[in-house]
């Protein structure tokens, strides 16, 4: 059986998946062109990195792709930077923007005024609905399940079939999708397509560097872990060193701030230590990953990645799926 084709706005991608923007310097043009030439939809995390640099990546990914993969940029709400950077994206005529950790009503109007479809990542149905009435094309539901900041405690397939009845846009479901299997259980509950971002770091074209990469494939079940971040939010990460100094509200001295959060706890620097894990060490360091990373146990290209999900999707059994 076939997968279905996704259709947000002008983007009509060969498979319904959507790469998700993983910062700080996770998926940038590397990972976000091979998901998009592989047929599915990539995305550059516009979170910490340079304004220049990540106009850089949008334009390397065009390159990449020929001009004819679907790359879209995502930038965290959070962050003070936040109107500057999605209207730098726009300039450069991304495919579409992508936003969570909070609704911003001006994104909609930017989109409008640059003709730049958008999306947001919502946790319930009611913020599925506020989304649609602002003008989003589609909602990017994610369930607890997801890495990084979580705006949720339910599993997603609990939420999933809620914003689906909610909702007349495409509904994209996130956390906790890793196989083929995931993705015909949220077909069958009407999400239109998966986003999916931890199954992409484990891959040869993801941006990470290898000690990120084998700090996914070496995790056992249970190694992932809940912080508070300094955001506000609670945030899922594999279980390190970092992890530990940071346990129980223990504060990490700051040596720089970089002012880059809208508000910040200042307990510990949540840029600086994902830095330090881009920069390589996945110990010292914060490595934001779903709640499933303990299945994940090879490194593989993208395209491989989306065989196997094509494959996977075609044998399950629907009467048990």
């Amino acid at each position: 059986m076939m997968l279905p084709q996704l259709n947000i706005a002008h983007m009509k991608p060969r498979l319904p998946i959507i790469q998700g923007g993983m910062g700080v310097g996770i998926s940038l043009s590397g990972l976000a062109s091979a998901v998009a030439n592989a047929g599915g939809i990539g995305i550059i995390s516009g979170t910490g990195i340079p304004i220049d640099e990540m106009r850089g990546h949008i334009r390397k990914a065009r390159e990449l792709t020929n001009g004819i993969g679907y790359i879209g940029v995502n930038v965290l709400y959070a962050m003070t930077n936040f109107a500057e950077t999605m209207k730098a994206a726009m300039e450069e005529q991304v495919d579409f923007i992508i936003s969570g950790a909070g609704i911003s009503r001006d994104m909609y109007s930017w989109g409008k005024e640059y003709n730049i479809p958008v999306i947001s990542i919502v946790s319930s149905a009611k913020l599925a609905k506020m989304s649609q009435r602002l003008g989003a094309s589609a909602v990017v539901v994610e369930g607890f399940e997801a890495g990084g900041h979580l705006g949720t405690e339910r599993p997603l397939f609990d939420i999933l079939p809620e914003v689906v009845e909610a909702v007349d846009i495409p509904v994209i479901a996130a956390g906790g999708i890793i196989d083929g299997t995931d993705v015909k259980r949220a077909i069958e509950m009407g999400a239109s397509g998966v986003q999916m971002g931890s199954r992409f770091v484990a891959s040869l074209e993801c941006d990470a560097p290898l000690t990120f990469k084998e700090k996914y494939i070496n995790s056992k079940k249970g190694d992932t872990t809940l912080i508070q971040s300094v955001v506000g939010l609670q945030g899922r990460a594999i279980r390190n060193a970092f992890t530990d100094r940071i346990s129980d509200d223990k504060k990490v001295k700051i040596a720089k701030c970089y002012s880059c959060l809208k508000k910040c706890s200042h307990r510990f620097c949540i840029y600086d230590s994902l830095l330090t894990s881009r920069g390589g060490d996945a110990e010292e360091g914060l490595v934001f990953s779903g709640s499933r990373v303990d299945e994940i146990n090879d490194i593989l290209p993208v395209q491989t990645i989306i065989d196997n999900i094509i494959s996977e999707y075609s044998r399950v059994d629907t009467s048990v799926s």
